[in-house]
Formats: structure tokens, C-alpha cells, sequence
């Protein structure tokens, strides 16, 4: 399914239009619920938790955009682009950059500074994030 803003970005390179594939959107989907399994482990450390739960969140992120025949190298816009493909507002979306700024941190500077709560909302926020993406396979 083609959106007018996606194609946008399509022209400037940010992202590459790329025929749908169910298979693979389903896989995506499936290691989203996985990887959100697992950051609710209690026995996995603050940094695995965190870790788990922002993999979930950019699995299901990119499920959605792969659907509507899309594709992006960049974690950031993939999580940008959920204004387009499930309708989310920024106030959603950005939650998510903020656990890709903190991930970021993580990766490349190696400092991740997490509260447990943070972990939580994080975790319930994907949770919503793989239901709308749910709802959208089955649409």
C-alpha cells in the first residue's frame, strides 16, 4: 500500500520501496513478541530488559512499514514512520526515539542509564505497538 509522505521519503533516500512480503512480516512480528517476552524476563539484567524491549519495539516498527512496501536502514525512521503506517501521534513515536537515543548511548559509548520504569513503560508501549501492528496484518 503506497502513502503519498513514505513516497516522499522514498525520493530523498530515506527510505526504499520494496514489494510486501507476508512471510517476512509475519517473522518480524513473531521475533517483536519474542524479544518483548524476553525484556519482561525478571531474572535478565536492566541492560537486557532494555535491550529485549527496544528490539521488540523496532521489529514491530519495521513489520509495519515492510507491509505497506517499504523499507529503511535506519532505526530512527523507522520508528518516525509509524505516523504513516499505523497512524500513531508523535507523543507515541517518540518514546521509542527516546529508547533509540538511549540505545545509541548504549552501542556506541557504552553507558545505558535506565530505570525500571522506564522498562515498564517501554514494555506496555510495545505491547500496543504489536496489537496495532496485529490489527494492520488482518486488515
Amino acid at each position: 500500500m503506497s502513502l503519498p509522505a513514505l513516497d516522499n521519503l522514498v525520493r530523498i533516500g530515506q527510505l526504499k520501496a520494496e514489494p510486501s512480503n507476508p512471510a517476512e512480516t509475519h517473522r518480524m512480528l513473531t521475533m517483536a513478541r519474542t524479544r518483548l517476552e524476553d525484556a519482561q524476563l525478571p531474572g535478565l539484567s536492566q541492560q537486557g530488559r532494555f535491550t529485549s524491549a527496544y528490539n521488540a519495539a523496532h521489529a514491530a516498527a519495521l513489520a509495519a512499514l515492510r507491509w505497506h512496501g517499504y523499507r529503511s536502514e535506519n532505526r530512527y525512521t523507522v520508528f518516525q514512520c509509524l505516523t504513516h503506517t499505523l497512524g500513531w501521534p508523535a507523543t507515541r513515536w517518540r518514546v521509542l526515539d527516546a529508547a533509540h537515543q538511549k540505545r545509541n548511548l548504549a552501542e556506541y559509548e557504552g553507558f545505558l542509564d535506565v530505570e525500571d520504569s522506564a522498562i515498564q513503560e517501554l514494555c506496555a508501549l510495545v505491547s500496543d505497538l504489536i496489537a496495532d501492528v496485529e490489527k494492520l496484518l488482518r486488515s
